[in-house]
């Protein structure tokens, strides 16, 4: 079911095209469910390599991406937040909606969430049915949202 098909209903190279993934990155999924995206991204970044295998040291990713997950999870800001930490300065969030997801999140919103943790927003691709947005980690900036976590903590 992973053909052509699925690819062209679900927009699989049309979203990794989106997120702009490179040869080499270290890149974090949140919320595979069924590894629609996970398997094809991991050959973009490290052709012939292995995926079952750990090929980087924690907390240290480029990009971290979410697709049409945003909604579903309960504490968005605490898990964008957890993103945040994630990333190395200047690594990318990724986060792509598709309508008619139960759990589309709009343009507004997904803006609002990652901007309120730190990410400083870079562009949105496709419509307002199909997007992607890219947001990046400041390298000066410290995110509010996980300053206010440590606190807790």
């Amino acid at each position: 079911m992973e053909g052509g098909l699925m690819n062209r209903l679900l927009g699989t190279d049309t979203t990794l095209n989106r997120i702009g993934l490179r040869p080499g990155q270290r890149v974090l999924e949140v919320g595979p469910g069924p590894g629609r995206l996970l398997l094809r991204a991991a050959q973009q970044v490290l052709p012939g390599g292995d995926a079952t295998q750990s090929h980087f040291p924690p907390e240290c990713f480029d990009v971290i991406f979410l697709c049409t997950v945003l909604g579903e999870i309960p504490e968005r800001e605490v898990a964008l937040s957890q993103c945040y930490q994630a990333l190395k300065p200047g690594g990318r969030l990724s986060i792509t909606e598709l309508f008619p997801d139960p759990h589309f999140q709009r343009h507004a919103t997904v803006r609002r969430l990652a901007e309120s943790v730190g990410f400083t927003f870079m562009e949105v691709r496709g419509s307002w049915y199909f997007f992607t947005m890219n947001f990046t980690k400041d390298p000066a900036s410290k995110s509010p949202a996980s300053e206010a976590l440590k606190k807790e903590l």
